[in-house]
């Protein structure tokens, strides 16, 4: 015999549908954040495997080769439209960030038309051609704020480098006087914040000496 659904059925499941609708909304923004966070660690193992693959050291007619190692630092300005945004690069020049060029950004590696870029200062914008936007976490993931624990902040700079061992090491890579330098190696595990809105946090750690990277929580 065929059981039909009375009407006091459907107006349930209806309800019901409605109730778990709701507690999902929280689960998506988690998941945007998420998949920020997925992202972002994915691009600090390349720029690890930079580092390890290009090792400058074979630069021997250069006594400073150790000032363009591989990094990611992260930025908030007018070209990323005020949101957090990240970059990958060698510095070439040894200048730091004030004349940063193109040609020392390292190319996307899934569209070589385009940079691992999400914007930044006198290069270009989070919106211009080249740009890889989803780096810019605030305008594709509403990242809202970028956080680094004491362990991996030198002076401020929010930025990670890595030697040709794939270690991590903090701080300005143009700014070493030495090979190695006893504060700019990371000895403890480096915690990455990335903060969303509405106060939901998701935290990625580069842990010391392998360098490797992960998500918290």
């Amino acid at each position: 015999m065929k059981h039909a659904f009375t009407m006091l059925e459907l107006v349930f499941v209806i309800v019901l549908i409605g109730i778990i609708s709701v507690l999902a909304i929280p689960r998506f923004d988690d998941n945007n954040l998420r998949q920020a966070a997925d992202q972002l660690v994915g691009h600090i193992r390349y720029t690890q495997h930079l580092a390890m693959m290009d090792d400058k050291f074979r630069e021997s007619d250069d006594a400073t080769w150790y000032r363009k190692r591989w990094q990611v630092v992260f930025n908030s300005d007018n070209n990323t439209n005020n949101q957090w945004a990240y970059t990958i690069f060698s510095d070439g020049n040894e200048n730091a960030n004030p004349n940063l060029t193109l040609d020392e950004v390292a190319l996307n590696p899934s569209d070589p038309n385009k940079f691992l870029t999400g914007g930044y200062t006198g290069i270009i914008a989070s919106d211009g051609v080249g740009a890889t936007q989803e780096m810019n976490l605030g305008m594709t993931y509403g990242v809202q704020n970028i956080g680094f624990a004491a362990a991996c902040q030198f002076a401020g700079s929010q930025r990670i480098s890595f030697d040709y061992l794939g270690r991590p090491l903090r701080g300005v890579p143009s700014g070493f006087n030495a090979i190695y330098q006893a504060n700019r190696l990371i000895t403890n595990q480096c915690v990455i914040t990335l903060t969303d809105a509405i106060g939901t946090n998701v935290q990625i750690a580069i842990e010391p000496e392998t360098g490797y990277t992960h998500i918290l929580n």
